[in-house]
C-alpha cells in the first residue's frame, strides 16, 4: 500500500474511532456549567440586571426530561456565586403567565413551576428539592435518598435565608393576552445547604450536581380562570411536561446520578470562560449506577457478571480513556456493594444497597 493511502486510512480508523467514543458518552454525559463569583452585589428582585448578570453565561437550552422531544416553551438559566450565597436566575418563555397557589410547602408542581435540585457532596443521598410558581410561592424539602432506595421526605426542613423573587414579562392570570413568560431570581445561603456531612460551605473549585426542571400544564379557560386541562374522554389530567437542564432519560428527577454538573469557579465573572472537565472518575461512576440500576430492577444480571471462586460477582470489563475497570459485586445477608478501583485516581469507587456513592482512597 502507498504511504499516502496508509497514512489516510489509519487517519480514517482514528476518526472513526473517536467518534464513536463520542457518540457512546454523548448520550449519557450529563451538562456542565461553570458559576463565577460576582462583582457587584446582587438585588433579588427578578430581574437580574446587575453587572454580574449581564457577563454570566446561559446554559443550554432546557430538553425534554427524556431527552429526545424538544419543548414547546424555551427554558434557561444562569448561576452565580459570593462567600455567602449561591444565586440562580432562570427565564422561562410561556404565552399564558398562570398560577393559583398561595400556600408555603403546597404541592407546587401542580401549577407551572420552576424546580431546583442540589446535591453538593455528589454522594446521590442527601439532596434539597426546591420549588416555585410564578407566584413565588415556595415548597422547600431535604430528601434523604432517592425514592428507589425508600426515603424520608423532610417537610420541615426550611432554607430560611432564601430570597427570591419573580418577574412576569406579560400579566398574571389574564387570559385576555398573550405573554412573554416570566423570570425567578434566587439567593441561597450556603450556610442552609448543611444538613448533610456537607462542612465546606463555600464550594470554591469544586462541583455540586444539580438538577433543574421545569414542570409545565396544558390549560383550559373557564370563566376567564385557567385550569389544568383535563382529558374530555376520560376527566382526568393530562399529564405534565417535564422539561430540564440536563436530560434524566426517564421521567424522574429523583436519580441524582444524571444531573448536571455545576463547577464553582473561584474567577470573578467577567465573560472570560473557564475550560471545566468532568473528572474521568465520574464516567466510572455512572458505568456502577448503571450495574446498580439493573440489579435492583433484577435486569441483565446474566449479561453483567459472572461468579468467580470466591463468590463473588465480577462484572465485564469496560474500558475508559485507555484505560479498563473489571467491576465487583459483593453480596452480604443484608445488602450489596459494587465497587471498582479507578485507574485514573487509584480509589476505590463504591455504591452500596442503598444507592450512596463513596470515593476511598486505598
Amino acid at each position: 500500500m502507498e504511504i499516502g493511502k496508509h497514512k489516510k486510512l489509519i487517519s480514517f480508523i482514528l476518526f472513526v474511532l473517536y467518534v464513536g467514543c463520542i457518540i457512546a458518552f454523548s448520550q449519557k454525559v450529563p451538562r456542565s456549567y461553570v458559576a463565577y463569583k460576582t462583582v457587584d452585589s446582587i438585588l433579588v428582585d427578578g430581574k437580574a440586571d446587575e453587572s454580574s448578570w449581564a457577563n454570566a453565561p446561559w446554559s443550554d437550552l432546557f430538553i425534554d426530561i427524556e431527552g429526545v422531544k424538544k419543548p414547546t416553551y424555551d427554558t434557561r438559566m444562569k448561576m452565580l456565586w459570593d462567600e455567602n450565597n449561591v444565586y440562580f436566575y432562570a427565564q422561562m418563555e410561556e404565552p399564558h403567565v398562570w398560577g393559583d397557589i398561595t400556600k408555603h410547602d403546597a404541592v407546587i408542581f401542580h401549577n407551572n413551576d420552576f424546580e431546583i435540585f442540589l446535591d453538593p457532596e455528589g454522594d446521590v443521598h442527601g439532596y434539597y428539592e426546591l420549588e416555585w410558581n410564578v407566584l413565588n410561592t415556595v415548597w422547600d424539602q431535604y430528601i434523604t435518598a432517592p425514592y428507589r432506595a425508600g426515603n424520608e421526605t423532610i417537610n420541615g426542613w426550611e432554607a430560611l435565608g432564601m430570597q427570591s423573587a419573580v418577574s412576569i414579562q406579560g400579566t398574571l392570570n389574564d387570559p385576555t393576552d398573550i405573554d412573554k413568560g416570566w423570570s425567578i431570581e434566587i439567593a441561597i445561603p450556603f450556610t442552609d445547604l448543611r444538613t448533610g456531612y456537607y462542612q465546606n460551605n463555600v464550594p470554591k473549585n469544586r462541583f455540586w450536581r444539580v438538577g433543574f426542571s421545569r414542570v409545565n400544564w396544558d390549560h383550559d379557560i373557564s370563566e376567564g380562570k385557567y385550569s389544568r386541562k383535563k382529558d374530555p374522554s376520560t376527566d382526568k389530567l393530562l399529564h405534565e411536561y417535564n422539561w430540564v437542564w440536563s436530560p434524566q432519560y426517564v421521567i424522574n428527577m429523583h436519580e441524582p446520578e444524571h444531573w448536571g454538573y455545576v463547577y464553582f469557579s473561584e474567577n470573578e465573572v467577567d465573560g472570560n470562560p473557564f475550560n471545566f472537565e468532568i473528572p474521568k472518575d465520574e464516567y466510572l461512576k455512572w458505568h456502577l449506577y448503571k450495574l446498580y440500576r439493573d440489579l435492583i430492577q433484577g435486569k441483565n444480571m446474566g449479561a453483567n457478571w459472572k461468579k468467580d471462586s470466591n463468590g463473588n460477582f465480577q462484572g465485564i470489563e469496560k474500558e475508559f480513556f485507555g484505560k479498563s475497570i473489571t467491576p465487583t459485586l459483593e453480596k452480604y445477608t443484608k445488602g450489596f456493594v459494587i465497587w471498582t478501583k479507578s485507574p485514573f485516581t487509584n480509589k476505590i469507587l463504591t455504591v452500596d444497597k442503598e444507592g450512596k456513592f463513596e470515593s476511598h482512597e486505598k
